[in-house]
C-alpha cells in the first residue's frame, strides 16, 4: 500500500468496510446490507462510514466490483499458464476457475449473477470493465484458435441483421476484432458456462442428484468445446 499516511489509512477503511460488507452479504444476503450495521462491526459511528461510503448502493457497488475483479483474477491465473495452442484445454481451466470460484464464494457469486437486488441498479462506468473480464477471456480462446487454424467452420445458421448490429455493439464495447460467426459462439459458450454454473450454486439439480457434480461439469465443458467447435 502506497501513499501518504492518510490515503493509507482511507485505503485500508475500505478494505476494512469491503470486507465487513461481505461477511454482511454471506450472512444475511444483498437485500439486507446495511451501513449502519457495517458501522457496528468496524466500531465506528454511522457518519464516519458515510464519508467513505455514501449509501448502501455504494457498498453494494464496491462489493460488485471486488467480486468481479477477484474473479476474473482467479479465471487469468488458471488460463494464462495452459498453452495457447490448446484451446480446449483453455477452456476447462477457464471454466473450473469460474465453478470453483462460485462454490468458494456462493454469496458473491449470488451478488454477481443471482436475482437482482431490489432497488439497485450497477453503474455502468464502474462495473463494466471488471465485469466483462471473463467474457473477454472466453471469447479471446475462440478468437486465438480461429487464427491458428484451431476453430471450425461454423454451420451454415443465418445471423440477422438486428443480431449482427448487437454483435457490433458487444465487439466496439469489448475491443474484440472477431466475425459475427466467432463472437456468436463466444456469447453462447458465456451463456452455457455461466447456466451450468448456476444450477450447481443454486442448487438447481436437486440435492444428491449427481455424487460428484464435478464429473458433470467437466463433461458440459468436452462438449461445450465441440458445440463452438474448438479442435483438439
Amino acid at each position: 500500500m502506497t501513499g501518504t499516511p492518510r490515503q493509507r489509512a482511507r485505503e485500508q477503511t475500505l478494505a476494512d468496510i469491503t470486507r465487513i460488507g461481505r461477511d454482511h452479504l454471506a450472512r444475511d444476503g444483498a437485500a439486507a446490507l446495511s451501513l449502519r450495521a457495517v458501522a457496528r462491526d468496524l466500531g465506528v459511528v454511522s457518519s464516519a462510514v458515510y464519508r467513505y461510503v455514501k449509501s448502501r448502493d455504494d457498498l453494494l457497488t464496491l462489493l460488485v466490483v471486488e467480486c468481479y475483479t477477484e474473479l476474473g483474477d482467479a479465471v487469468d491465473a488458471a488460463v494464462e499458464p495452459v498453452p495457447a495452442g490448446d484451446p480446449q484445454a483453455r477452456l476447462r481451466a477457464l471454466g473450473h476457475a469460474v465453478r470453483e470460484w462460485a462454490l468458494r464464494e456462493p454469496a458473491s457469486y449470488g451478488l454477481l449473477f443471482g436475482s437482482p437486488v431490489p432497488g439497485y441498479q450497477a453503474p455502468a462506468d464502474r462495473t463494466t470493465g471488471p465485469g466483462t473480464r471473463v467474457i473477454v477471456a472466453l471469447v479471446a480462446i475462440f478468437g486465438d484458435a480461429q487464427r491458428a487454424g484451431l476453430l471450425a467452420d461454423p454451420p451454415e445458421l443465418p445471423i440477422t441483421a438486428s443480431l449482427r448490429e448487437n454483435l457490433r455493439g458487444i465487439r466496439a464495447e469489448m475491443g474484440l476484432d472477431l466475425p459475427d460467426e466467432v463472437l456468436a459462439r463466444g456469447v453462447l459458450a458465456w451463456s452455457s458456462l455461466f447456466g451450468a454454473v448456476n444450477f450447481e450454486v443454486f442448487g438447481q439439480y436437486g440435492a444428491d442428484t449427481f455424487t460428484d457434480p464435478r464429473d458433470l461439469f467437466d463433461h458440459h465443458l468436452s462438449v461445450l468445446g465441440e458445440i463452438v467447435g474448438l479442435r483438439p
